[in-house]
Parts: C-alpha cells; structure tokens; sequence
C-alpha cells in the first residue's frame, strides 16, 4: 500500500469511527424515549435481544472453530463475560433515567479507564488518576445545587462502569477460547438475565408492534452499525489512536442528549466531563498495558 494510500485507509477508519461513536450515542437517545413506555428495564431486554438475534445472523456462533478449542472451564468464562455485558446494559440504562447521557457516558467510562491505569505502574499515571478524581469532583453531586447530579442515577453510572471493567477481563478470557463466537454467544447470555426482568416490569408493553420500529433502531444504532464500523476501525488504526478517539464518547453522549433529549450541562458539569476525557485520551497516548488491555480498555462494548 502507497503512502497515500495509507493515509487515506486512516482518514476513512476515522471517520468510520467518529460515525460509530455518534451511532451509538443516538442510540441511546433514541432508547430512552422509550423509557416511559417500558422502562429501562424493557428497553435493556429489548435491545440485547435483538441485538443477540442479529449478532447470532451474522456471526453464526453454532459453527465449530477448526483451530480454536474451547479449554477446559472455559464455559465459566463465557458465562462472566455475558453476566458482565447484562449488568452493564441494565445499569447504564437504569442510570439515564435520571443523569443526563453525557454525565453518564462519562461515568461508566470511568471503569475501563481504570482497568488500563491499574495495568500500568508508571509516574505520569498519576496525573490521569487525578485528572478522573477531578472530574468526579465536578460531576458528582456533593452539595445540593440545582445543578447535582441524581447520586441514585450516578452510582447506577459508576455500577455500570464496574461491569464494563469485568466485561474487559472476562471478555480477554472468553474471547481467548472462542474467539468472535463469544460475542453472540456472550450477548445470549446477557439476554436470557435481562429479558425477565424487563418482562417482570414491562409485561405486554413490552411486545407491542407500535414500539418495535423503534426497538430495532436502537439495536441497529447501538449494536450491529457500531461494532461493524468500530471493528474496521480497529485493522486499520493504531491502538493508541483508536484508545484516542473513543475518549471522546463522553462529549458525543452529552452532545446527542443536548440535540436529542434537551439534555443541558451546567459549565462545572463540562468541566468535568473534559477532566475525564483528558484523562482518558492521556491514558490511550502514554500508558503501556499489560498484554491486549490497550485495544480493549479503548471503548469496545460500550453500554450506551
């Protein structure tokens, strides 16, 4: 490949990016107006089973990998790897019913930012480390202004952010033993943990064909066209850029609920959401993982 050409393969995959990002922002907008009509509850049952049946469609988990053999207990795995995706959907949904997308994005970010800052014992962690205390500082509610943030909605944010940490290290295992299979194979498990609880609260509203178009949407936005483009993305862009650009999935957040849910920050709440930003673009740029955390930790398998 010519150097222009190279160049052109980078531009492109940043783009396709930068399109993923703001898909999946949209998408969480586009899930939380049904929150009045089947609760977050419903909405994390219906997205992740749609989104199963289409990550079942196009990756077809059923058939035998020829080189990759499952090793023994690897099923335990799977099973935390999709526990952890189901408690990541649920509680970031949960969350957006009281924090506006933005605070929460930049909340449940906050927990794969520290799986790649513990795989790293260097000085300049440092600085990062208190760049998210800063931001916490700013974001989280610790006086009772008309600008505090829910502490109900932020803890269910931080929640949502511990399970994306274990969604990390259980993905690395899972996806050691059966490679994109654990993927969909994941995505079932987190489905058949979400589905009755959204069924206990929604109950028939939740299977009305007048929300379905919408449903779909969310699972298309969400799901399927993020993680195809995140996916071309990640063979044709350095680990450190791709960690890089996705720092910037809080300001999408906050700039989708502005566009679509009204969602207005006060300048405290801004600030904060730019001291984790930082933090997490400085982590991408200079922090040296252990083994594949670097690509991981970047922002694969958002919740929002």
């Amino acid at each position: 490949m010519s150097l222009k050409e190279n160049k052109s393969s980078i531009v492109l995959s940043i783009v396709l990016l930068l399109i993923a990002m703001l898909s999946i922002q949209s998408g969480a907008s586009l899930a939380k107006s049904l929150f009045p009509l089947i609760g977050a509850q419903g909405m994390t049952a219906l997205r992740l089973g749609l989104g199963t049946i289409i990550l079942m469609i196009f990756l077809r988990p059923w058939r035998k990998h020829k080189t990759r053999v499952p090793a023994a207990g690897a099923r335990w795995w799977l099973l935390a790897y999709g526990l952890s995706l189901g408690g990541m959907n649920l509680l970031f949904y949960m969350s957006l019913r009281t924090v506006p997308l933005g605070i929460a994005v930049a909340l449940e970010f906050i927990g794969p930012l520290a799986v790649a800052m513990f795989s790293s014992r260097r000085i300049v962690d440092f600085l990062w480390i208190g760049l998210v205390i800063i931001g916490l500082a700013l974001l989280l509610p610790l006086n009772q202004s008309v600008d505090g943030v829910d502490p109900v909605g932020a803890c269910y944010a931080l929640g949502a952010g511990v399970f994306w940490a274990l969604y990390i290290i259980f993905g690395q295992k899972a996806g050691a033993n059966y490679g994109t299979r654990s993927v969909a194979l994941g995505a079932l498990v987190a489905t058949a943990v979400a589905f009755p609880i959204g069924v206990a609260y929604a109950g028939a509203s939740m299977f009305s064909l007048a929300i379905l178009p919408v449903a779909i949407g969310v699972a298309i936005l969400s799901t399927a066209l993020p993680y195809s483009l995140e996916m071309v993305a990640l063979t044709r862009l350095p680990a450190k850029t791709f960690g890089t650009l996705t720092s910037l999935e809080p300001a999408m957040g906050a700039l989708s609920g502005l566009i679509f849910l009204n969602e207005t920050l006060s300048f405290m709440q801004w600030a904060g959401l730019g001291a984790v930003i930082i933090a997490s673009m400085g982590a991408s740029m200079t922090i040296k993982p252990k083994g594949k955390l670097e690509s991981v930790a970047a922002g694969e398998g958002n919740a929002a």
